[in-house]
């Protein structure tokens, strides 16, 4: 009998920052940074990191993605053909901007393919967020734009929006600071009255981005009452960002999930201006200029001669 021949994809997913202020565990945008991850099916197991960064994660199996591979594939009763993948990443991690989301949604669309699921984007978004949690993170990664979700026991429900005309300015601290840690800050309970603030707030969040009232929409992420009155205190710089942030046309300032990196919001053609500002005036951070990715997660199916020449292991 003829043998199969091997079969290789690229699956590309981009970056997101979560929670916007206000929209806790609710609100994801995703960014044009990207985990890529090229796999070619083999007889074994083998992940080569493409990123000096990636190297502290396992090369075998028990590598993340791959685990999140096999378990969605176990889920439809099927197994996944072991692969070799080669995976880089210019996603920080560990500094809020969506990297563990965007290994479980390549985790997902590598069982996709690999088994034939044929799942459909929101099914994709309910496995992804059984992972994370909440489907803020990963329902960005999936569907691009901005996102806005909830999840219940009954399910996820998603909105994605498109396109907003804004770019997005981080500063991103040397230091990492874990999502476990950032938790665990965040207050066990509100008040009933606190509670109807906090929802009222970020109702208007949304409404402002949805008619594109920018100004409003910076009003509300500084008056969020679920996670950045607590996390700040873990920010020491939080403050400084923000003023200078307003100072050169940012509409608004916003942790990027649960930190450590501070997302500075503002209108198209404005960004340049801005990055220049920040990196003068905290020449210690990483900071960058964003642009909002609308594509979110993408496999290519990749001829045999397409995959680049990789090296067996770095």
């Amino acid at each position: 009998m003829k043998k199969r021949r091997a079969r290789s994809w690229r699956i590309t997913v981009p970056a997101s920052t979560a929670n916007l202020g206000a929209g806790f565990d609710s609100l994801g945008l995703a960014l044009d940074l990207f985990l890529t991850v090229e796999a070619a099916e083999s007889d074994s197991w083998l992940v080569t990191a493409l990123t000096p960064e990636l190297e502290i994660f396992p090369s075998d199996e028990t590598h993340f993605i791959v685990e999140v591979a096999q378990s969605v594939a176990e889920m439809y009763g099927k197994k996944v053909q072991p692969c070799h993948l080669y995976v880089s990443s210019d996603i920080p991690l560990t500094r809020g901007l969506g990297s563990s989301a965007a290994a479980v949604v390549a985790g997902i669309e590598l069982a996709d393919e690999s088994c034939g699921l044929n799942l459909t984007t929101h099914e994709k978004l309910e496995i992804a967020a059984k992972y994370e949690g909440h489907p803020d993170n990963v329902g960005a990664s999936l569907y691009g734009g901005l996102v806005i979700s909830c999840q219940t026991e009954k399910g996820v429900k998603l909105l994605p929006l498109a396109q907003l005309p804004i770019e997005v300015v981080t500063v991103i601290p040397k230091s990492e600071l874990k999502t476990s840690d950032s938790r665990n800050v965040l207050p066990e309970e509100m008040t009933f009255k606190e509670a109807v603030t906090a929802g009222a707030v970020s109702n208007v969040l949304v409404a402002a981005f949805l008619t594109q009232d920018w100004e409003l929409a910076g009003k509300m992420m500084k008056q969020d009452r679920y996670h950045q009155p607590y996390r700040k205190k873990l920010i020491p710089h939080y403050g400084a960002v923000e003023e200078v942030a307003g100072r050169f046309g940012a509409f608004g300032v916003a942790l990027s999930g649960a930190g450590p990196t501070i997302a500075c919001f503002v209108e198209q053609e404005a960004g340049e201006w801005l990055l220049r500002q920040l990196q003068q005036s905290f020449p210690a951070m990483d900071v960058r200029k964003l642009t909002i990715n609308t594509t979110g997660s993408k496999v290519e199916l990749l001829e045999t001669d397409q995959m680049k020449a990789r090296p067996s292991s770095l």
